[in-house]
C-alpha cells in the first residue's frame, strides 16, 4: 500500500510541474500581449498627436511607451526562463528556451525598427 501510494504522490507532484510549466507559456504569451499593448498605445499616442508642435515631444512620448513594451518583452523572457531553469518536464513538451528568445528578439527588433521609422517621419 505504501508504494502504490508513493507513486500516486510522485505522479501527482509531476502533473503539477508540468500544469506549472504550461502555466508558464500562458503568462509568457500575457506579457508579451501587455508589452504588445504599450507598443500599440505608443503609435496610438504618435498617430493622435502627431501635429502638435513640438513634434519630438509626440514621438519622444511615443518612443516611451514603445521602450516600456521592449523592456516588458526582454522581463518576460527572463521570467519565463528562469521557470524553465527551475523546473523539470515529464509528460509536457514546454516551449525551448531558444524559441522563448527567438519571438522575444523577433518583437524587440520589430518595436526597435518600428521607433526608427517613427523618427524618420
Amino acid at each position: 500500500m505504501g508504494d502504490r501510494t508513493n507513486d500516486l504522490a510522485m505522479r501527482r507532484t509531476e502533473w503539477a510541474e508540468d500544469r506549472t510549466l504550461l502555466a508558464n507559456e500562458r503568462t509568457f504569451a500575457a506579457w508579451l500581449q501587455a508589452g504588445i499593448t504599450s507598443v500599440g498605445l505608443g503609435l496610438g499616442f504618435q498617430a493622435l498627436f502627431k501635429s502638435v508642435e513640438p513634434t519630438w515631444l509626440a514621438k519622444t512620448i511615443a518612443t516611451i511607451f514603445i521602450l516600456i513594451g521592449v523592456l516588458v518583452f526582454i522581463s518576460a523572457f527572463y521570467n519565463a526562463c528562469d521557470i524553465l531553469r527551475r523546473m523539470k518536464s515529464h509528460s509536457a513538451k514546454p516551449l525551448p528556451r531558444r524559441n522563448l528568445g527567438i519571438i522575444t528578439f523577433l518583437f524587440v527588433l520589430g518595436s526597435t525598427a518600428l521607433t526608427i521609422v517613427l523618427w524618420l517621419l
